[in-house]
């Protein structure tokens, strides 16, 4: 089984107005609410290649119970833990530009910590856990780096989606997947990633301190893949983007989802590279037809002669 993690989710409440003003009364032209939290969204996107899955985090209140009910209507499996504050809102205001304005989150208490610790203890060799954004308030912020572990020594494939040190902590307990961005590589590393040999470069260097597989998003100049022994690259195919929100989410769905079904590494770069672009493309997350459309776009080339650095 494959589970989510979400340790903070939300309501992305996005509201839509025509040429905003401010100190003035302004009237919404469009609205619409979704579930928030990357781990959320990669169930989302599983559940439309039709790959189940089992999301897990904290929620509570009235926004909680939304959350829920939208997940059950998509017929997404969740094994959520309750807490007493209400799950944040988060409000996109897209105007003639985009105004963000996201909530802080409940607390949650050391009972609640040890909850979620138990319920990523049951997990079995074979399973697969996927820890995406950042940690919750007033939690340990080494708590990626204690789900790694206990992963590790018990056969299970964690993939993180996240930054800074909660990303590099965890590389040394062998995750079978981390995304970086090409931004988040370069704060990794105390450097700028502007170029794929750049990407590869660092990349690599993330292989060798203890990564699986590392996938790092270039935006429009396309994404790398670093393996044990090979790189590859490949572009993005050709399109209007309308939302760039989640499309990292489907990258991770795309790919896991594919390597759960086919085993097949290459196949599952290409179709996490039409994931994300199909996101991209649509104002909510990607459908499976849109993303078939798209991977006959998609080249995928490996990076011969190794990566000098």
């Amino acid at each position: 089984m494959i589970y989510t993690v979400t340790l903070n989710p939300s309501i992305d409440y996005i509201v839509e107005v025509d040429q905003f003003k401010v100190n003035q009364l302004n009237r919404t032209k469009r609205d619409t609410k979704f579930p928030g939290g990357k781990g959320i969204n990669v169930s989302r996107v599983l559940k439309r290649i039709n790959v189940d899955s089992i999301a897990l985090g904290f929620l509570g209140g009235f926004t909680g119970s939304f959350i829920q009910d939208f997940l059950k209507g998509e017929q997404i499996q969740t094994d959520f833990i309750e807490v007493s504050e209400d799950t944040r809102i988060n409000v996109k205001l897209k105007s003639d530009s985009e105004t963000e304005i996201n909530g802080l989150g409940p607390s949650i208490s050391s009972l609640q910590y040890e909850q979620i610790l138990e319920k990523i203890k049951q997990l079995k060799s074979g399973d697969t856990i996927i820890l995406a954004g950042n940690v919750a308030p007033n939690m340990p912020s080494d708590f990626y780096e204690t789900v790694s572990k206990e992963c590790e020594n018990k056969g299970i494939d964690v993939i993180v989606d996240t930054s800074g040190p909660s990303l590099l902590n965890v590389v040394k307990h062998k995750p079978f997947l981390i995304k970086p961005n090409h931004h988040e590589l370069g704060e990794i590393f105390e450097t700028e990633v502007h170029t794929i040999e750049e990407a590869a470069l660092y990349g690599k260097k993330l292989v060798a301190l203890g990564a699986k597989h590392v996938i790092v998003s270039m935006a429009g100049d396309g994404a790398v893949l670093c393996t044990s022994d090979k790189i590859y690259t490949a572009n993005v195919p050709k399109g209007n983007v309308v939302n760039s929100v989640g499309a990292g989410d489907s990258l991770v769905a795309g790919f896991v989802g594919t390597y759960k079904k086919t085993g097949n590494l290459l196949e599952s770069f290409k179709f996490s590279i039409a994931s994300g672009s199909a996101t991209a493309f649509s104002a909510d997350l990607c459908q499976k037809a849109d993303i078939e459309r798209l991977v006959s776009q998609i080249e995928v080339s490996e990076i011969t002669g190794g990566v000098k650095g």
